[in-house]
């Protein structure tokens, strides 16, 4: 598989894993638990910077509530925001 493929679906995954877990309203680090992988490796999956077994796919994809499939669907990983998120006024 050519390297500009491999990185395509990549960034698919990770698109994919970002945009269903906010959309389900969770972190980064609940995901992370329920699916029993480090913080880190979520991290990198969502930035599309690790390759991604099966068996981690397929549990991201059930605690998500998707099919497996759901997550090579084309997307577009967002823009980088740098720096931790700026509190809101309470």
């Amino acid at each position: 598989m050519p390297e500009a493929r491999l990185e395509e679906v990549l960034s698919f995954i990770g698109a994919n894993v970002r945009r269903i877990r906010l959309k389900r309203g969770m972190t980064q680090q609940e995901l992370a638990n329920a699916a029993g992988i480090a913080l880190g490796f979520l991290q990198k999956v969502e930035r599309a910077k690790t390759n991604v077994g099966v068996a981690v796919l397929v549990r991201l994809a059930d605690v998500l509530g998707v099919p497996p499939g759901v997550l090579f669907r084309p997307r577009e990983l967002p823009q980088v925001k740098r720096g931790r998120p700026k509190k809101t006024a309470q």
